[in-house]
């Protein structure tokens, strides 16, 4: 194909998916109102948590400005809308790729992707159990009997509750890449057996830079099944390399290069 092919190509599979979008997030709007519950869900469940330690904390949850309403709106419905059309998108963004690839490389791409969106779900499913946890630790610092009042945007909640989710969605799909780059050669499980005490270092360091809460629990539920998800990509890499005859004499020059500081 010439690349006003290619372009022509985008722009269809672009339009595809951003109509079925649209009409998603259209049938949405008559839903409204439970997702919207659903949504505020954790921060009740956190100001319970909160009211039964602090009878008298002040809580309350706020639009703010003529448009807060509007923008809250259109940011849940997008949002539920890009939830609902994953299998279009997803299909879209196939359509344009397959071509492209050889047989085996697909036959790897459909593996990824149906060991990745559970892995993701699960990940994003994680992010909404922890939340309501992590809201109460935070608010569980306001000083009490000074009649202070936690005043949040609801608006900037969905934003933090949504960074929340995608964040622990992301930090799931840990194995798929570590497998992926052993596919490619690019690691070995012996290596990553190597790189296990730092890379659990890291995970914790990671999580408490990315968890915008900067909660201690929401830090530990993230960091704890990284290390966990980490430690069963280096089996199956591991598993793998026996597979693809990668002999012991490989592991142990490995071995040798690190003692020396190679």
């Amino acid at each position: 194909m010439s690349l006003g092919d290619h372009l022509r190509e985008i722009r269809y599979r672009v339009t595809i998916s951003a109509l079925a979008l649209v009409l998603a997030a259209i049938g949405c709007a008559f839903f409204y109102q439970p997702l919207v519950l659903f949504i505020m869900e954790p921060y009740n469940v956190a100001r319970a948590d909160v009211k039964a330690a602090n009878p008298e904390a002040n809580l309350q949850l706020a639009n703010t400005g003529v448009t807060g309403p509007f923008t809250l709106g259109v940011v849940i419905l997008i949002v539920c809308g890009l939830i609902i059309t994953i299998p279009v998108w997803l299909y879209q963004i196939w359509a344009f790729v397959a071509p492209g690839l050889l047989a085996k490389e697909k036959k790897y791409v459909l593996y990824f992707m149906a060991a990745g969106i559970p892995l993701f779900l699960a990940g994003c499913a994680m992010g909404y159990w922890v939340w309501p946890k992590g809201i109460a630790v935070m608010l569980s610092f306001t000083p009490q009997d000074l009649g202070i009042m936690n005043y949040q945007d609801m608006a900037e909640f969905v934003t933090l509750e949504l960074k929340i989710i995608l964040i622990f969605g992301a930090s799931f799909l840990l194995p798929v890449i570590v497998v992926a780059l052993n596919l490619l050669n690019v690691v070995r499980g012996h290596q990553l057996k190597k790189w296990r005490k730092g890379v659990f270092f890291g995970s914790f360091v990671l999580a408490a830079v990315a968890t915008p809460s900067t909660d201690p629990f929401t830090m530990l539920c993230m960091a704890v099944p990284m290390t966990l998800l980490f430690y069963l990509s280096e089996m199956v890499c591991r598993g793998l390399d026996k597979r693809k005859g990668i002999v012991a004499a490989e592991e142990e020059q490995f071995n040798i290069d690190v003692d020396d500081g190679k």
